[in-house]
């Protein structure tokens, strides 16, 4: 069946392009880049024409709450009109852990504005949300750094590989709709402090790291319960030291 991945050349897009094709699909990978925008809707409909399912992997170029409200109500409302118009019989989108208990953040906000958005719809439908991804560690040890050393909240995670987020997502793409949301994450949960760590000394990251007493990710209040699946997740299988080692090695190539 011909399936459109929204946001297809990205960190989750691109092997979940592979992914689908590999199992015999037409597969459409859209974003600005190949001319398909689903912000400003150049394209979509013409993409979206005799597809079965579309899947959004998108992301906000900007986390700035106006920004990231207006990209995800903006690329949702278009893609929903034109799956409507087009016959689509699922629309899938990627969400985040933990988006309906961080609503002080504008970017959760805009990401939960998307998840209503899709269930309102009246179209069959599944969210995947996902905890933090392994590879947004640097991210988040870049954001916490002053001075070389890496001030981190005390709160836990339970991260999950790109690559096992992509291979979800192909399974569900060829399912029947859920109507509704699937967590899924990494098989271990631990201190932020403990993954980002390990993060650091895989490069022989000079940065030392000092744990808080703040509870908050990027400055909104967060606790041991914030960033980790409820009750009975999708749990991946690739574990955190698995895919450092297979990174690390990577790296040194």
């Amino acid at each position: 069946m011909k399936i459109v991945i929204i946001g297809g050349t990205g960190l989750i897009g691109r092997p979940l392009v592979g992914l689908l094709r590999a199992k015999g699909h037409e597969v459409v990978a859209a974003s600005p880049s190949t001319g398909i925008n689903a912000l400003t809707g150049a394209g979509l409909a013409q993409a979206l024409n005799d597809a079965a399912v579309v899947v959004d992997v998108s992301n906000a170029p900007s986390f700035e709450d106006d920004a990231a409200l207006a990209f995800f109500r903006g690329t949702t409302t278009n893609l929903l009109k034109a799956a409507r118009d087009t016959g689509v019989r699922h629309v899938i989108a990627l969400s985040v852990v933990g988006t309906d208990r961080l609503q002080a953040s504008g970017y959760f906000r805009a990401k939960l504005a998307q998840e209503h958005l899709i269930a309102g719809s009246g179209m069959p439908y599944t969210i995947v949300r996902a905890t933090q991804f392994f590879e947004f560690l640097s991210t988040i040890a870049d954001g916490y750094t002053r001075d070389n050393i890496v001030y981190l909240p005390g709160i836990a995670l339970q991260p999950v590989a790109a690559a096992d987020v992509s291979a979800l997502l192909a399974e569900i793409a060829t399912a029947a709709p859920v109507g509704g949301i699937i967590e899924v994450a990494g098989p271990e949960r631990a201190p932020l402090a403990e993954f980002t760590a390990s993060w650091l000394g895989a490069r022989d990251d000079p940065r030392r790291i000092s744990v808080t007493a703040d509870h908050d990710y990027f400055g909104v209040a967060a606790d041991d319960r914030s960033l980790v699946p409820d009750e009975n997740p999708r749990i991946a299988p690739t574990r955190f030291d698995e895919w450092l080692a297979a990174e690390t090695q990577e790296s040194a190539v």
